[in-house]
């Protein structure tokens, strides 16, 4: 796949899950709904979060920073952005459950930290 494809394969998988987040955010009730309404909430927008992120944080990459090549841009940025938004719907998910603290958002951006830095170490050890 080359790197145009997979920019306008990206675009628009992003821009169809921000478009059914936004659907469900209509259509959804959530007095009313059960789990699966929730857990159909929590995926489109990890989805739209993470597609969105990945996009952003390869353009800076690629664009701005012109560092490594566009291989290399594209897996960190999934990389990130996988877990930036995983971050996020997690925090969303213990903020619902009334569970955001603090206390419990600074264990996870610290989990969340040391897995980057280990994928990350263990990338360039592989490299070597």
């Amino acid at each position: 796949m080359t790197l145009r494809n997979y920019l306008i394969v990206m675009s628009t998988m992003t821009a169809l899950c921000w478009g059914i987040f936004i659907l469900m955010l209509n259509l959804i009730d959530p007095t009313e709904t059960n789990w699966l309404g929730f857990m159909l909430f929590y995926v489109a927008l990890f989805l739209a979060l993470s597609g969105t992120a990945a996009l952003v944080g390869f353009i800076i990459r690629f664009v701005a920073l012109r560092r490594e090549l566009a291989f290399y841009a594209v897996a960190t940025a999934f990389r990130q952005s996988f877990l930036f938004a995983l971050f996020m719907v997690i925090s969303l998910f213990l903020l619902s459950a009334n569970l955001f603290t603090w206390l419990n958002v600074s264990l996870l951006l610290i989990i969340f930290m040391i897995l980057e830095l280990f994928v990350a170490s263990y990338k360039k050890s592989r490299l070597n």
